[in-house]
C-alpha cells in the first residue's frame, strides 16, 4: 500500500468510487448528528451511498437477481434478446439499454458493479472483462463453464481487488450454519461418506426446462429479429440458431451449460464443502446412462475422494441425478422421506440426512450445541456490503472458484470422448501441476478454445 503523505498534494490523489463508497458510509454513520433525511431520504441509505449496478443477462435468474438489489442503482441492463431487455425495463426504466456488453462495459464509466447471468459459456469471459476494469461482480452459479476458467477467475478477482460472490443464495442460510455445528460437535463422529442426490434433468424437466440426453436438431429456423445469435454464441463453437438452445434451454448442451451436476452442484455441495472443509479431490470417476457428445446424460453418478484434512477422514463423495439416488441405510426409518432432492452425510457413529440426526438413539444421546456461527446479514446483502467496503461475502471467487472446480471436474469424467478409453476409471487430480496425470487426453476438456474474436 502506498504511503498517501508522500503523495504530490498539488497533483490530488485519485480516490475510486468503491474508496468513496466505503468512506462515505463511515462518516454517515460517525456524523450521527446529522439528521437521515438530509443525507437521504427516511430510512433510506444515501444517494452517495448506492451502487451503480448493470445486469447482464437479465431474463429468468437475472431478473430476479436485480430485483435483489433493487434497493440500490440499476443503471443498465443487457442481454443478446431484447425480449429479455423489454421485460426487464419494464421495472428499471431508468436504467440504458444495451446488447453488447463489450458495448456497455465501454460506455457505462460510472458502472460499480455487474451482475452477470447469462448461459454458462460466457460467465468467465464476461465476469473477466468487468473484474478488469475494476467491477465488482455477482455471477451465477456454477462461476464458469471449465475448470480453468474458474481458477483464472479467481486468481484475477483476488489480483484486481473486487468483492465478488456466485449465486447460490443457500450459503447465507442458518440451516447450513447448525448443520456445521453438529458436525463439528461430532454428532455422527468422522464423517466417511457423503451421498448428494437430485431429481434433475427428470421427466418434468426434460419437457418443461431443458432436453438432456438428445441429439443436435438438424432443422435450420430463422433467427428471431430480436435476438443477436452471434453474442448468444459468444466463445462457443459457431452452430446454426434454434429454439432448442434459447430460452434457458442451453443448460443441458456441452458447449453451452453444465448440465445437472452444474446447475446443482454449486447448491447442494455448497454445505457439504463448508461442514467437512474440503478442498482438492484426489480422484474422481463417473457412470451415467446413455451418453452423446452434443448433451449431458439423462442421469449420472459421479464419486469424488478427498484426502484427509487436519483431524477430519478422508472422505467419499458421491453425487447423483436423474432420479437416482443411495439406498436407505438400516439407521433410516421406512416412514422417513429420502426426497427427490437430498444430502446424507454418513459417519462413525450415525448418519445426518436432510439435517435429521438418525439413529432414534444416538438423536436422544446427543447434545445439540447452542448456535454459534452468526447469520448471515444476506446472500445479497453480503455482497452489496462488499462492494462498499464490507467483509466478503459467503461465496466470494475466493471460495466459489474452489467449489466449481470441483463441480466441474465431474463433468469431465462424463465426457462421452473419454468413455472408451476409460469407462468408469479413475481420474487422478494434481490441483498443482493443474493435471490430470493418468489420462492425458482428459486434459483437454479443463480449459476451451474460444471462437475467433473471443478470449478471457
Amino acid at each position: 500500500m502506498k504511503n498517501e503523505s508522500k503523495q504530490n498534494p498539488s497533483r490530488g490523489a485519485r480516490v475510486s468510487r468503491r474508496s468513496f463508497l466505503s468512506s462515505a458510509a463511515t462518516a454517515a454513520a460517525a456524523i450521527s448528528i446529522v439528521p437521515r433525511h438530509v443525507l437521504g431520504g427516511p430510512g433510506q441509505t444515501p444517494p452517495s451511498e448506492k451502487l451503480n449496478i448493470a445486469g447482464i443477462g437479465v431474463g429468468g435468474k437475472g431478473y430476479s437477481d436485480l430485483t435483489s438489489v433493487a434497493s440500490e442503482n440499476i443503471v443498465a441492463l443487457c442481454d443478446c434478446d431484447w425480449n429479455m431487455i423489454r421485460n426487464a425495463a419494464r421495472n428499471f426504466p431508468e436504467a440504458k439499454l444495451y446488447q453488447d456488453y463489450r458495448k456497455m462495459l465501454e460506455e457505462q464509466k460510472d458502472l460499480d458493479a455487474v451482475i452477470v447471468a447469462t448461459p454458462d459459456h460466457t460467465h468467465a469471459m464476461i465476469s473477466m472483462a468487468a473484474i478488469k476494469l475494476g467491477k465488482n461482480v455477482y455471477c451465477q452459479k456454477p462461476l464458469t463453464h471449465t475448470v480453468h476458467e474458474a481458477r483464472v477467475l479467481a486468481e484475477a478477482a483476488r489480483e484486481h481487488k473486487v468483492a465478488t460472490q456466485m449465486g447460490n443464495q443457500g450459503q447465507a442460510s442458518d440451516s447450513t450454519r447448525r448443520l456445521r455445528e453438529m458436525i463439528w460437535a461430532g454428532a455422527i463422529g468422522q464423517v466417511r461418506e457423503v451421498h448428494v442426490w437430485t431429481d434433475r434433468p427428470n421427466r418434468e424437466f426434460h419437457d418443461v426446462y431443458w432436453p438432456q440426453g438428445v441429439a443436435r436438431p438438424t432443422d435450420t429456423p430463422a433467427v428471431p429479429e430480436d435476438m443477436d445469435w452471434n453474442l448468444f454464441l459468444a466463445g462457443a463453437p459457431e452452430r446454426p440458431y434454434h429454439p432448442a438452445y434459447h430460452p434457458f434451454r442451453w443448460r443441458g448442451w456441452w458447449d453451452f451449460g453444465t448440465g445437472a451436476l452444474g446447475d446443482i452442484g454449486c447448491h447442494s455441495l455448497d454445505p457439504v464443502f463448508r461442514a467437512l472443509k474440503l478442498g482438492h479431490p484426489t480422484s474422481f470417476q463417473a457412470c451415467s446412462s446413455l451418453v452423446n457428445t452434443e448433451t449431458y446424460p439423462l442421469s449420472s453418478m459421479v464419486t469424488y475422494k478427498f484426502p484427509a484434512r487436519g483431524e477430519m477422514a478422508p472422505v467419499l463423495l458421491k453425487w447423483y441425478d436423474g432420479g437416482m439416488k443411495p439406498s436407505r441405510p438400516e439407521a433410516v426409518p421406512n416412514g422417513v422421506m429420502m426426497g427427490t432432492n437430498g444430502t446424507m452425510f454418513v459417519g462413525d457413529q450415525g448418519i445426518i440426512l436432510n439435517n435429521q440426526l438418525f439413529p432414534e438413539s444416538r438423536r436422544k444421546e446427543f447434545e445439540t450445541p447452542a448456535p454459534y456461527i452468526p447469520s448471515s446479514i444476506g446472500h445479497y446483502e453480503e455482497w452489496v456490503s462488499a462492494c462498499k467496503g464490507g467483509e466478503p461475502g459467503g461465496s466470494n471467487f475466493d471460495f466459489a472458484g474452489p467449489l466449481t472446480e470441483v463441480v466441474l471436474l465431474g463433468n469431465i469424467a462424463l465426457r462421452p470422448e473419454l468413455r472408451e478409453l476409460v469407462s468408469r476409471q479413475e481420474f487422478f487430480w494434481d490441483p498443482e501441476k493443474f493435471e490430470i496425470t493418468n489420462v492425458p487426453e482428459a486434459n483437454q476438456y479443463l480449459k476451451v478454445q474460444y471462437r475467433e474474436g473471443w478470449s478471457l
